[in-house]
């Protein structure tokens, strides 16, 4: 049974809890940031924080449970715009992810960071939804190179997935903002050579 709070049902109170957890997760650290800190920040008791979200573990898979969906969102309204079912969607998730990066994740990859945070806690939950995260965008990757014609999708599904998460920590650990543009060059090579 999915025990996860949806963030579509929560309490004004709630709200607020998540919103200052998702900032402050985000700027300072899942690690750095105490139950203490952000119920101040959120306005509320430490009791209300735990009456809403029953535990720190429960609040930070909210919070990367609601990232990880408002990136999907994003991703989606990205593909409507490409008139195109070839290869321009494939690309266009490269698009998505650096509007994304851009606008939403200055400081780099949530994902990415949470994971080196919860390095060594194999048991807190947060690591399915950033399991389920990266697996969906090889699933889509896999969508849409099938619905692009090309008969190996699941192979080259890993190699895009490989080309974007790469992409991904460059840009997030290294600052290197030319890291999604040229990953998305050699998708464009890898999907022509897939062609050929």
């Amino acid at each position: 049974m999915d025990t996860r709070v949806q963030p579509k049902s929560l309490t004004p109170a709630a709200r607020a809890i998540l919103d200052s957890a998702s900032r402050l997760f985000y700027e300072q650290g899942i690690n750095s940031v105490g139950v203490d800190t952000i119920s101040a920040d959120a306005g509320v008791t430490k009791k209300t924080l735990y009456d809403q979200f029953g535990s720190k573990a429960a609040l930070v898979v909210a919070y990367l449970d609601e990232r990880d969906q408002d990136y999907r969102d994003w991703v989606a309204r990205t593909l409507t715009e490409v008139d195109d079912d070839g290869d321009a969607k494939v690309l266009a998730v490269f698009d998505a992810l650096q509007s994304w990066m851009d606008e939403h994740s200055p400081l780099g990859c949530a994902f990415v960071h949470a994971h080196s945070e919860l390095v060594g806690t194999a048991d807190h939950p947060a690591h399915e939804v950033l399991r389920g995260g990266k697996l969906w965008i090889k699933d889509l990757f896999a969508d849409l190179t099938r619905e692009a014609g090309h008969p190996d999708a699941d192979s080259l599904s890993v190699q895009l997935l490989t080309l974007i998460e790469g992409a991904t920590v460059l840009r997030s650990i290294s600052d290197l903002p030319e890291a999604m543009p040229a990953a998305r060059r050699a998708a464009a090579t890898l999907l022509r050579s897939a062609n050929a």
